[in-house]
C-alpha cells in the first residue's frame, strides 16, 4: 500500500529545517534520558517477574487498555484483552507451581522521550514442569510503550519472527 502526498505537504516537509544533532557519548545535563531508561528497565524487570511468579494480573497490568497484539510469526493481530486470555492458563500454572516459566529481554535499539518509548530486542521465553528443563524459544520483537499517570504500559507488542540463541548471545554484547 503507497500514501500519497500532495506536493505541497512534501515541499513543506522536504523544506522544514532539521536539526542535526551530532552523536555524543556525553550524558544529558539533566539526567532525564537516564531517568527514563531506569524506569524501563525496572518496567521490563516488571514483566519479567509477572511471568516467573505466574502473576497474571500483575502482567495484564503492564498493558494499555487499548494495546494491541501482532505475531509476524502467526500473521495475526489482536487486542490485547484477547491474547491475555489465551496467555492465561500458563500464567495460572506458573502460579500454581505445575509449572516454571521464564522470561528476559535484550534491547538491539531504544528510542524514548519522557512519555513514548519504541524498544526493538529479543525475548528468552522457557516454560517447563518442574524439575525439568526447558527448550528456550528466542523471539525478536518490537514494543512501544507510553508514561502515563500510573506508570509506564505497553501500547503495542509485536513478535516479529522465532531467532537463534548466537543472535540472544549477539545482542549482549
Amino acid at each position: 500500500m503507497s500514501i500519497a502526498l500532495s506536493p505541497l505537504l512534501c515541499a513543506a516537509l522536504l523544506a522544514a529545517p532539521q536539526p542535526v544533532e551530532e552523536p555524543t557519548d556525553e550524558p544529558a545535563a539533566d539526567g532525564a534520558a537516564e531517568r527514563v531508561a531506569a524506569e524501563l528497565d525496572v518496567f521490563w524487570a516488571e514483566a519479567s517477574r509477572t511471568v516467573r511468579d505466574g502473576d497474571f494480573d500483575g502482567y495484564a497490568a503492564l498493558y494499555h487498555p487499548d494495546g494491541v497484539f501482532v505475531s509476524d510469526v502467526r500473521g495475526t493481530v489482536a487486542p490485547i484483552g484477547e491474547q491475555l486470555a489465551k496467555w492465561k492458563p500458563g500464567f495460572e500454572e506458573t502460579k500454581a507451581g505445575q509449572t516454571v516459566a521464564d522470561v528476559e529481554f535484550r534491547f538491539t535499539q531504544r528510542l524514548h522521550s519522557p512519555t513514548t518509548a519504541h524498544e526493538t530486542g529479543l525475548f528468552r521465553y522457557v516454560s517447563h514442569a518442574p524439575g525439568e528443563v526447558g527448550e528456550p524459544a528466542y523471539v525478536r520483537f518490537e514494543a512501544l510503550t507510553v508514561r502515563g499517570p500510573d506508570g509506564w504500559r505497553w501500547v503495542m507488542e509485536r513478535q516479529l519472527s522465532v531467532t537463534t540463541e548466537q543472535a540472544w548471545e549477539a545482542a549482549a554484547e
